[in-house]
């Protein structure tokens, strides 16, 4: 009986062994069929999405969420995206080492999270560094919380509830020049944008057709204490070149989630995914609310079925923090990348091919 759980084991071993192989066979030759990827993981150690990456004490800080595998059945809405916590990671510059700074908030601390703590942000100001996170609350409602610390790597410390009337996904803070900070979130399907109408909160609201407008993204201006909205949260207009608002059958264009915004040149550059075509997209305005006139592609379709960035300028330079599947081959376990941004000489980005076919 010995010899045979041994030899069954041996066998369980090279079974595993070989799907591991199958697996990164698989994933390898994805790449070869996109092409050779123009940049690398930043860290293979763990898996990493979502990157937002901001510049703090002259050091490139990056929070990013935290893929990890619990065999949580995947679904339409996300369902395998079943992330617990955050690892920060910082470096000197771009292409330099990267430290993990371990664990910086946990979903079991927490008081007032369900599950699935996905895409964060982070900001500073006055001394104190705030970590922005969407997750389900108790009632599988997505919420946006607020931890603080007094190092950009934290561990920070969650408040006890939400923001007051914050939902859906994907918070990016931006401070303008006037000091001001803003919050644009917001994610359709699994992100559950759909069920916000007019800032109420509506069950069983479907996601739209073709035909009609598609879903805004949202944004509501900081109150002084960096935790709460000063306004009513407005919807983020995203127009054609003639001033029309797409609709959802121009999906290649439309919003779908990751909101970003940063300035270049006084003008403010609204980017974000369009979700099920791939496309992370920009759009440029006048004021952080927009409207904000569609211009073009960032980044066009990465390996994996998400697509989220963000964009910063380090040393008079600029670069897109990006993530895709490289390592696993797997939608929900991804790994994230940076690569150099160019504008050209009118103020558009020129459009980047993460994969290189030559």
């Amino acid at each position: 009986m010995h010899t045979y759980l041994t030899s069954h084991n041996i066998m369980l071993k090279l079974c595993f062994s070989t799907l591991l192989l199958c697996l990164a066979t698989l994933a390898s030759a994805q790449t070869d069929n996109a092409g050779k990827p123009i940049s690398q993981p930043l860290v293979s150690h763990i898996y990493t999405a979502d990157p937002s990456a901001h510049v703090f004490k002259g050091r490139i800080f990056i929070y990013p969420s935290h893929d990890i595998e619990t065999g949580a059945k995947e679904d339409d809405d996300g369902g395998h995206f079943d992330m617990k916590d955050y690892h920060i990671l910082s470096m000197k510059k771009p292409g330099g080492k990267v430290k993990d700074h371990g664990v910086a908030l946990d979903i079991k601390n927490i008081p007032w999270a369900g599950r699935q703590l996905w895409a964060p942000d982070a900001a500073y100001k006055d001394g104190t560094y705030f970590l922005y996170f969407p997750v389900k609350d108790k009632k599988d409602v997505f919420r946006i919380g607020v931890a603080t610390s007094k190092k950009p790597e934290g561990p920070f410390q969650p408040e006890p509830e939400p923001i007051p009337g914050s939902y859906s996904i994907d918070p990016c803070v931006f401070k303008d020049t006037d000091g001001n900070y803003y919050m644009y979130f917001g994610g359709i399907w699994g992100g559950q944008l759909q069920r916000w109408q007019n800032n109420t909160y509506n069950a069983t609201a479907k996601l739209k057709k073709p035909e009609e407008v598609a879903h805004l993204p949202r944004v509501a201006r900081l109150n002084a204490d960096m935790k709460s909205f000063a306004e009513p949260v407005k919807e983020v207009k995203i127009v054609n070149e003639n001033g029309n608002l797409f609709l959802e059958g121009n999906n290649d264009k439309r919003f779908f989630e990751a909101a970003w915004m940063h300035r270049y040149n006084g003008k403010y550059y609204f980017s974000y995914s369009t979700g099920d075509s791939h496309n992370i997209c920009y759009a440029v305005g006048d004021n952080p609310y927009g409207p904000f006139t569609y211009k073009g592609i960032v980044l066009k379709p990465v390996q994996g079925w998400t697509n989220h960035h963000s964009i910063v300028e380090i040393k008079g330079k600029w670069y897109l923090f990006y993530h895709d599947v490289q390592l696993s081959g797997k939608t929900h376990l991804r790994n994230i990348k940076v690569t150099e941004l160019k504008y050209n000489a009118d103020g558009t980005i020129q459009t980047i091919e993460p994969y290189d076919k030559n």
